[in-house]
């Protein structure tokens, strides 16, 4: 199974700055369906082609439980054309080797990473199934031009015709990102197939692959589908979370009050959750608490990120809890997932042990939330008595506020905040905060940024000293 990346931008061969694989090695990777080979045919200014080669051994598939079917004794478990069709082991293997470059950042080309790139891509014996030119009907709304080659049953017989599986090409300018993410999802979905169990963390898979194209796409419904594998209740989920006018969840409840007059607050979620995934991604954390969770949005996009291993979601609210639950299918979750995943009643002011020697813990849109006289007891908790590695905070911007035209002048987004911090207020914070718990701090924007009054929403990220 085969993928080729071609770039014909400026300077080509820095799109190995964006994958972060070196033009002059070939590197091969041990991942869950196989063994994934990087190499460039080609590697000039002019033009750079990035490939990558999946090998798949059917018979060790069939061993592992993950991959199973329904019937151990089915002859179709060792006759299949999982070693061949680039399918959803294809799609799995370019969330592993390609992750980097699918977060759309560059810390050394940022410009080139926010860029859109001439790009070509192609990926051989594809299968399309059930629809006519199945393939140009979802990459084409997407900015792509489509070939579709049809490849034959036999070539020495005609009169067969041909068989469900294409060579794909597809031109287009997009962002790296974009083009992965795009071929992330919609390669299972042209097969109508996954060959793995499809969990409860597949809805957050789908959520964060498909953000900022996924939710306009005229077949939003087929692609939620056919890459849920058709489960009613995991689809039902997704697509409500795809309706912008359903995304005022308690994780994103600093938007409830303007998400009717305005479409910056749902599109703001969105990029809020990317950025401290971000975050966490740069950070390298692998055991992570979202505090103050609710009703678990978040949670559902760390249940989709391999990497991470230990998830864990608290609030004070037991009917949060309880939605949070339902929402990520714990009742009915594998052991796997039960022992990946937990949800804890706590509170973010009282220290509790159970979130002690975590990675990273989140506080998103958490701090505006508590009186300002239990900010103390607040640092005391996380940065104290659970002294995470690094502790990732969002909170409002009140400067932004200007911006909306429906707030009144000095009022705040949501009935239930506390306060709101302009930038100087969270700075000082986020360093008396620091220097008091050893800690660095980083700071960053979330959203457009407006010349005078900022970003909608700030994000700081705290890591602890080396003494």
């Amino acid at each position: 199974m085969l993928v080729t990346i071609t770039s014909t931008a400026p300077s080509a061969a820095d799109l190995g700055h964006l994958v972060r694989k070196h033009p002059a090695r070939a590197q091969s990777f041990d991942l869950s369906v196989g063994r994934a080979h990087v190499f460039y045919p080609e590697a000039t200014d002019e033009r750079c082609t990035i490939a990558l080669l999946l090998e798949v051994d059917a018979i060790a598939l069939v061993r592992q439980k993950r991959f199973g079917g329904g019937d151990n004794a089915s002859l179709s478990q060792y006759v299949n054309d999982r070693p061949y069709a680039s399918s959803s082991m294809v799609a799995v293997a370019i969330g592993q080797v390609f992750r980097s470059a699918m977060t759309g950042r560059s810390d050394s080309h940022p410009e080139l990473a926010a860029a859109a790139l001439p790009l070509t891509i192609t990926v051989a014996a594809v299968p399309s199934r059930g629809l006519e030119q199945l393939a140009t009907r979802l990459f084409g709304p997407l900015g792509w031009t489509v070939v579709e080659r049809a490849i034959p049953l036999d070539p020495t017989v005609p009169a067969w015709g041909d068989s469900r599986y294409v060579d794909l090409e597809l031109t287009g300018h997009l962002r790296l990102a974009d083009a992965l993410r795009q071929l992330y999802v919609l390669l299972p979905v042209l097969d109508d197939a996954k060959h793995y169990w499809v969990s409860d963390d597949e809805v957050g898979k789908l959520l964060r692959a498909g953000e900022g194209w996924l939710a306009d796409h005229p077949d939003r419904d087929l692609i939620t589908k056919r890459y849920l594998a058709h489960q009613s209740r995991m689809v039902t989920d997704a697509q409500s979370q795809l309706d912008p006018e359903a995304r005022t969840d308690g994780a994103d409840g600093d938007d409830a009050a303007t998400a009717s007059q305005t479409k910056r607050a749902p599109a703001l979620a969105g990029l809020r959750a990317e950025a401290v995934l971000q975050a966490l991604a740069d950070v390298r954390a692998r055991s992570v608490a979202d505090v103050g969770c609710g009703e678990g949005a978040l949670l559902t996009r760390l249940m989709a990120d391999p990497l991470v291993s230990t998830v864990i979601g608290t609030d004070v609210s037991a009917r949060a809890l309880a939605a949070a639950s339902q929402r990520l299918g714990l009742r009915d979750a594998s052991d796997r997932v039960r022992e990946r995943v937990q949800l804890l009643q706590s509170s973010a002011t009282y220290a509790d042990g159970r979130l002690r020697g975590l990675d990273a813990i989140v506080l998103m849109e958490v701090v505006e939330h508590i009186d300002a006289e239990r900010l103390d007891a607040l640092e005391a908790s996380i940065f104290g008595a659970a002294a995470p590695e690094a502790v990732i905070v969002t909170t409002p911007n009140r400067e932004y506020n200007a911006l909306y035209p429906s707030l009144p002048a000095g009022g705040f987004r949501h009935p239930d905040h506390r306060f709101e911090w302009d930038r100087q207020e969270f700075a000082t914070w986020c360093t008396t905060a620091a220097e008091r718990y050893g800690y660095g701090v980083e700071h960053r924007t979330v959203g457009d940024v407006d010349p005078q009054h900022g970003s909608p929403t700030q994000l700081a990220i705290f890591r602890k000293a080396i003494s």
